[in-house]
């Protein structure tokens, strides 16, 4: 396991403080939950964008007018 410091202004520490506090853990852990989501949103966008790469424009947006139809139809 790696330690990690990292400077935060103050008023962003504090509110860190009152998440974690309110979440029941600490702040550590609050700040891996965290990095953990910020990096399954980095690779979700990069399998995304590698598929999308692969992919056809034209099946990509048949398929968004499809997902439009069917959400504006009350799903």
């Amino acid at each position: 396991m790696s330690t990690l410091t990292i400077r935060l202004p103050d008023d962003k520490h504090e509110r860190l403080k009152v998440l974690a506090k309110h979440r029941k853990i600490s702040v550590n852990k609050l700040i891996e939950e965290l990095s953990t989501q910020a990096l399954a949103e980095f690779d979700m966008e990069t399998r995304f964008r590698v598929l999308a790469a692969k992919g056809s424009r034209k099946r990509g947006l048949q398929l968004l007018e499809k997902l439009d139809a069917h959400f504006s139809n009350g799903g």
